[in-house]
């Protein structure tokens, strides 16, 4: 009787074991075709509105659908992607309800970001966000240059040692990655023009450890950001 228990229990263990390893396999090549999908767009290879296939995509990764069905749902989660029964997948289109609760948002987690980096980045951390901060400058194509604002931020947030914030950062990420997309669809040359100078002010108030300048340049750099994107939408209205 004993021995019969053991072998149950041997078998129920080697069942749970091998239910918990084969969706992680699973999960790995979604998570692939996530950030191929990811990149593709942050690359304007699909833009906002344009229509993500299933057949398509699995086709130009060499997968099966069922890999991309879950990455367009993890990439749905973040805000990236969009379904709806009539049109299927695409990306995300931001209304001007996202656009405000984007805008707000950011400016929530900035503010707290500033504090905790103030008072607890380390020389190496303001080095970095510095680093972070040329790099922007050093690139004309406009894509290029939205992917080197979002690791600004990125080195702004990890400097503050706040693992929440950092946690609430990385789940807007990829909508505010959007918004500045966004932004460059109504107005490139405006972004190319102001957006390295902006950034290195930043980064020199953040440098000096002066968080009351450093607000004001993140409200005025987030309200410039937004005027381009609501004045574009009043130009449409009737």
């Amino acid at each position: 009787m004993v021995e019969q228990r053991r072998v149950a229990v041997e078998k129920r263990r080697t069942a749970v074991e091998q239910r918990t390893v084969a969706p992680a396999r699973r999960r790995g090549l979604a998570d692939e075709v996530a950030d191929s999908i990811r990149d593709a767009v942050f690359a304007g290879t699909y833009p906002p509105g344009a229509q993500l296939r299933e057949v398509e995509l699995a086709a130009a990764l060499d997968v099966s659908r069922g890999p991309v069905r879950e990455a367009l749902l993890r990439l749905e989660r973040e805000g990236l992607v969009r379904t709806s029964w009539h049109r299927g997948a695409t990306v995300t289109t931001l209304s001007a309800d996202d656009v405000a609760e984007l805008d707000s948002l950011r400016g929530a987690l900035d503010r707290l970001a500033v504090e905790q980096l103030v008072a607890h980045a380390s020389d190496a951390d303001l080095d970095a966000v510095a680093d972070a901060a040329d790099r922007i400058g050093r690139t004309s194509d406009e894509h290029a240059m939205v992917g080197h604002d979002i690791a600004f931020h990125d080195a702004v947030y990890a400097a503050s040692h706040h693992r929440r914030l950092q946690d609430a950062w990385r789940a807007v990420r990829s909508q505010v990655h959007l918004y500045l997309l966004t932004r460059i669809g109504h107005s490139t040359d405006d972004y190319l023009a102001h957006v390295p100078d902006e950034h290195r002010a930043l980064a020199a108030a953040l440098r000096a450890r002066d968080a009351d300048t450093a607000l004001d340049l993140f409200a005025a750099h987030r309200r410039h950001a937004f005027e381009v994107l609501t004045a574009g939408d009043a130009e449409r209205r009737p």
